[in-house]
This record gives C-alpha cells, structure tokens and sequence, in this order.
C-alpha cells in the first residue's frame, strides 16, 4: 500500500451537535486538501452551531462544497467561502440548512440527503453521492485551485447553484460577481461585522477573489434573497448574491467547473488557476495531489502489521501537515497586515492556534518541516511589526482574534531560535517579545500582557491560575533566547519571573491556586474547581510548570506527588471527550505522560503514554476524544508513536517513551539540521512494541544512553536510535 491509503479524512469529523459535552467532538473535514494548501475544498452539512468545518458526520444532509476550510477548530469557525452545489429541477433558493441567514420563502431548501456508505474520503479527493439529486459529486485540489465534477442523471433542467455570500459562522458582506460565456469570476469580501470566528468576536476580515470556468454551456440567473433579480446584466454586485446556472445533461454526463482562488486579487486567482489547473483533466490533478501528499508523507515513515495504528499514524501526520498553510499567490504575492500587495523572501502564512499548537505542532514541525516553522515566525513578526504589538496569540488572514491565553507566539519564536531556525530578524523579534513580556503599552506598542501592578511587580495575573502560569512559561523561554543572546540581566529579570510559580502554590490545599489583587488565595471547594483556570481545572492546571518539573514535585512533596500524577491518569477516561483528571482532549494535560521521565520513574511514561495512545485515538469519525486543533492532538500522536516528546519547550530534551512502531524514519533538513551523522535518523526497536512495550536499554549511534531523553541537537544530526524492549 502506498502511505495515502492509510489517510481517513473522516477520522474526527464529528461536530457540536453530538457531543457529550459542550467540546463538541473532533471537528475537522473530510474534504479534498494539499499540504499547507490554501484551498481545503470540502462538503458542507451545515453553517449553524458550533461546527467550524461546516460539516458534522452526525447530519443527513449536505447544503454544498465550499473551496476553503479550517480543520479541527471551535468558536463557530471561519471561511467556507464559495458554496457550490449541483442539483436536479427546481428547487427553494436557500440552502435550508444556513441557520445564520433567514429562509423565509422556502420550505425544503435545495440540501440533499446522502449517506456515509456512499462517501469517500481520502488524501486529496473526496466523493458523495446526493441522493435528492442522484448526483455523484466528486472533488480534487491544488495547492491554489480546486476541481469539482458532477455526474449528472438525464435531465432537461440539470443546474449549479453558486453561493457567493455564505461563510461559516456569518455571511460575507459583499460580492461583486461577473460572467462571461463559461467563465464566472469575482470578489467575496467578509469583514467582522458579518461574523465568522467567534461570530465576529475573532475581528476577523479579508477578500476572497476566484476564478473558475465550467465544462459546460450554461444559461443563468443571479438571485438575492431567495428572489430571482430580473436584470440579465452579466456583472452585478450585492450582499446576497447566488446565481443559478442551468443547462440540460444526459445520462451519466459529467460536468466540471476547476476554479482558482486568492486573497490578493483577481489576477492572482488567474494565474494560480492557470499555473496550477490549467485544464479539466480531473484525473491528473488528483495525480498530482495524491504525490504531494506520498512526497510530504515521506518526512516521518513507520513500518507495522497494525493496520489500525498505522492508519492512524498517518492521518494523523496528514492532519499536521494542514497548517500553518501558504498565504502566498503561485507568483509569491500576499497581502501584508496592512493591506498592501507585497511579495517576501519567505512564504507568508496563515492559521495560527497559538494556545494549542505551540505544546507538539511546532516541537513536531522544527523536526520534519522547518522551513514552515521559520515561514510562520517570519509571518508572525511581519505581523507584529506592523500592528506594533505582541506576536499573534491565535491568527487568521493577518488578524490576531486574541483567542486563549498566554504568549504563544514568543514561545514558538524563541524554541524556533534556540534550534537554530532563525532566518528572520532576531534582534527585531527579541525587541518585540520583550516588549510583550514587559506589558509595554504605549504609542509605539501595544501588549497584550497584562498591565496591573500585580502583573508587573509580582508576576502574576489576578483571578487567572492559567494566564499566570502560561505567561511565565513564556518568561522562561525568552530567558533562554536573551541567555543564547549574551543578553545576561535580561536572562537574569525573566528567569526570576519564571520561578516565581512557587508564589501560585497554595499550601493550604496543597495545589496551585488563583489569588487576588491582595495576594491571597481565593477559596475554593477542591482542586476540581475551575475558578482562574482556562478550560481546566486546577488539579490538572497545578501541573503546568514543565521548566521546572522536579521543583513542582518538590511542592507537592515527592511521594504525594507521584501519587497525586497516578491519580490524575487512572482516574481518566482517555476515550471521554471531557474528563476532570488527565484530560487529553485539551491542551494543558498534553505531554504530562513525560513527567515521570523527568522525575526517574521511565516506564510509567512508558505505561501511561501507550495507553493515551490505544484509548484517545480511534478510527471513524469519532476518532478524536477532543478538537483536533489545528494539528496539535495530531502531532502529540506522532511525535509518540516515534517514541519522544518535548515536554518543554526552550529546553532541548526531548523525552523518550517506547515508540509505537518497530521501525520508523525521519528524513532531516540539510539547511536547518547538522545532520552530522546522517541525513535520517531512524528509529528502530528489537521487538514488536506490541507484545514488549517497555525500554530496557536504548543506544545513540551504537552508545548506550544512561538517560531517558535525547536532546534537539541528537534528533537532528541523524543516525541510528536503537531500543531494547522487555514485556515488563
């Protein structure tokens, strides 16, 4: 088999709806996409709820195929522009399935029925049949362009609906839109007043524009607000524009529309249409996307007999390798924070989920992609110089929608730096996340730290465990870049911050806690409240000091401690989409499995990281116990299943726990990377982790490690990492 057919798109497809909590389930798409592409051309079951992707596997009907998705996201989404849907006959001109535009004259919508057992999903291409219609609707992508074909039933009045004004979460606020002949061009423009993330709250806008041409000969109709408009003029503008494209089919005729898009302008959506998809051969575009996807595979490859790990395995590394995605036209331009047109030494990108992906995405992506970590530094600070603020928390198109906490940005640049991915403008980065951790707010920069006296003298957030402690882990990267910098009484100003976690540990109840603008600790019932704590509680936020782990345990005390840590995992249920002990389906529990590395008790990592792998991971469109977000519950599963991870970021170790597969390879980066050793470093176990999951003796190169841990700069010179395993 080739590694693409181990991809399951439908893996984590579950919406809000279904959930058993208000999580919600997965929540990424089964559609047609391209590494880092730009375009993510997928079906939707909805624009309504909580479901960010527009599609939930637990909903019958689908409203049509939009060209660009996020992946594994909450905050009622974003995108989902240019809805396009075949149908047969005559039908209601809404969807009947938009709950964020009235349907007022209409009673079924054009939305047809289909069923999964007629759905398939795979890397770069996807198909349904649409029962209502008996239309078989396929797509494949480019990294720019997208390619629908719809094989038709005979039919006098076969039609393509276009939806120029949807967009999740919201509706876009204008559209221009022009026809000529078989060619349908124009611009989409969405701002924050009409929704999207957050359903607004995010801030988010930008201009879509496109180009696409159909196979066909077509008449048509543009209509608004569910009435047809009677001028045939063949431009128009409005704030609800659709047409209706009508034309008669035989049995089993196929008819195909291949479109380009850009965020820059309309001749970019041209060029990147022509350079891309330059004809209607449907065949050798999914070519194409299925080799760039075996190509962007062959970064991190395992060999095993577990077809259910390895399909896993897979999928997961193809949900990492989504985002950040390419900003940037075919010819290079973008458009910058403020507005300009403009073309970089770097690939610009987008889709930043700081809070989440900072924990495995990045620690995963300076291993196999550095050349995306250091375009997305690049991309952050290009941002924060022109908005003169902090690196981004949570991007989108340039705008930071401020969603979460903490300082991601900082500490993704800073462990970016330390690993020598640095090809941005260091002195100008340390300048700006100084500035950020110093709250600075003035004219010539905004912060978005806090500005209180409690933060700035004291080092913590009133009422807020979480920013607190997520803003001194940040300290404590920044520590480290001003260390490597040889700036010493900045190291010295940010490393005293960062210990000052100890302050937050209340030894009344014997748990970290949130404390007032006096300093005292506000009472709670037990650690399973979730008072100053940012989607945790505090059980599972006291453990979020990974610089100083065996400092923490010192608080707790060792013994209760270790106790304490066992308690957090056996209480869980990793399947759950919420639990109240180890919750792997959200972010601060992600990488605590390696803390009993740090405080010399191995082969728990060992027990507990396998089990987090069986139990939170599943095939089928339940498959993620949480949001996938953006990549990092993917990655935590990949950096894994290779047999370590980096419970710290800033620090270069990365723990070792017993690899997933017997075999695996990771091919190195010459530019970034020493590769001293060799331009791969595989990772081979004697035995079938399986039936011996637990590490006897592992080996360097042919050295024996005395040491659970192999540091950054080990990973990336290459070589041979060798594990003796035992049954117990």
């Amino acid at each position: 088999m080739k590694r693409t057919d181990y991809i399951d798109p439908i893996i984590g497809t579950v919406g809000d709806e279904q959930g058993e909590s208000y999580h919600g389930g997965g929540k990424t798409h089964p559609g047609a996409a391209y590494p880092f592409g730009m375009v993510q051309l997928s079906p939707d079951t909805t624009t309504s709820g909580d479901n960010g992707t527009g599609y939930n596997y637990c909903q019958s009907t689908i409203e049509g195929f939009s060209f660009n998705h996020m992946s594994g996201i909450g905050w009622y989404g974003d995108l989902g522009n240019l809805q396009i849907m075949p149908i047969v006959g005559v039908t209601d001109l809404r969807s009947g399935s938009n709950a964020e535009v009235p349907f007022t004259k209409g009673t079924r919508g054009w939305k047809s029925e289909f069923s999964h057992e007629k759905e398939n999903a795979r890397a770069g291409y996807y198909s349904v049949l649409l029962d209502r219609y008996n239309i078989l609707a396929e797509a494949t992508v480019g990294c720019h362009t997208g390619m629908l074909r719809f094989t038709y039933p005979k039919c006098d009045t076969g039609g393509i609906i276009f939806n120029f004004s949807r967009r999740i979460a919201g509706h876009s606020d204008l559209q221009n839109i022009t026809v000529s002949k078989r060619t349908i061009e124009g611009e989409i423009v969405c701002t924050k007043e009409g929704g999207g993330f957050g359903r607004g709250a995010g801030g988010i806008g930008y201009k879509l524009y496109f180009s696409l041409e159909v196979s066909k000969d077509f008449t048509y109709r543009f209509f608004e607000n569910e009435e047809l408009i009677p001028s045939q003029s063949n431009t128009v503008c409005g704030t609800d524009l659709h047409l209706l494209a009508n034309f008669e089919a035989s049995e089993g005729e196929k008819v195909l529309i291949r479109c380009g898009i850009s965020y820059v302008d309309l001749d970019g959506a041209r060029s990147n249409l022509k350079a891309e998809c330059d004809s209607f051969d449907f065949e050798r575009l999914y070519k194409k996307a299925d080799s760039a996807w075996e190509s962007a595979l062959d970064v991190a490859t395992v060999e095993g007999s577990n077809e259910t790990d390895l399909k896993l395995y897979y999928t997961c590394l193809y949900h990492a390798l989504l985002d950040p995605r390419t900003a940037v036209d075919c010819d290079g331009r973008y458009v910058n924070p403020k507005g300009e047109i403009c073309k970089a030494d770097y690939k610009h990108r987008t889709m930043f989920s700081g809070w989440d992906v900072y924990r495995s995405e990045f620690p995963l992506l300076t291993i196999i992609d550095p050349v995306s970590v250091n375009d997305e530094i690049n991309s952050l600070l290009n941002i924060a110089i022109a908005k003169k603020s902090s690196l981004p928390r949570w991007e989108l198109m340039t705008i930071d929608s401020h969603c979460m906490v903490g300082d991601p940005g900082l500490i993704v640049l800073c462990d970016a730096y330390l690993k020598g991915i640095d090809n941005f403008d260091i002195q100008r980065a340390y300048e700006i996340c100084k500035d950020s951790a110093l709250s600075r707010y003035d004219g010539e920069f905004k912060s978005f730290r806090p500005r209180c006296e409690q933060y700035t003298k004291d080092a913590y957030v009133p009422h807020s465990l979480s920013e607190t402690l997520e803003y001194l882990l940040a300290d404590y990267c920044l520590a480290q870049m001003a260390k490597r910098l040889g700036k010493q009484e900045d190291y010295e100003h940010f490393i005293s911050r960062a210990r000052t976690y100890k302050s937050n540990f209340n030894f009344k109840s014997g748990f970290m806690g949130a404390r007032d603008e006096n300093g005292e600790f506000v009472p709670v019932k037990n650690e399973y409240e979730g008072y100053g704590c940012v989607e945790s509680n505090i059980f599972q936020q006291s453990w979020f000091v990974p610089y100083h782990v065996n400092g923490l345990v010192e608080l707790f005390g060792r013994e209760r401690a270790i106790s304490l840590l066992e308690r957090l995992f056996e209480k869980a249920d990793f399947s759950r989409l919420w639990n109240e002990d180890y919750n792997h389906s959200n972010e601060p529990c992600h990488n605590i499995t390696h803390y009993f590395n740090i405080i010399g008790l191995p082969k728990r990592t060992q027990y507990w990281t396998r089990r987090v792998q069986k139990e939170a991971y599943r095939t089928g469109a339940f498959g993620f116990c949480g949001n996938e977000d953006v990549g990092q519950l993917s990655a935590w599963y990949v950096l894994s299943a290779l047999g370590f991870a980096q419970a710290c970021m800033c620090d270069n170790k990365y723990f070792i726990n017993t690899p997933l597969f017997k075999k695996a390879k990771v091919k190195l980066n010459k530019e970034y990377h020493s590769c001293s050793v060799s331009e791969e470093l595989l990772l081979e176990c004697d035995r079938d982790p399986e039936e011996f999951p637990y590490i006897k003796e592992i080996y360097l190169n042919g050295e024996k490690l005395n040491r659970y841990f192999v540091t950054y700069e080990e990973i990336t010179s290459g070589g041979t990492l060798k594990f003796i395993l035992e049954r117990n």
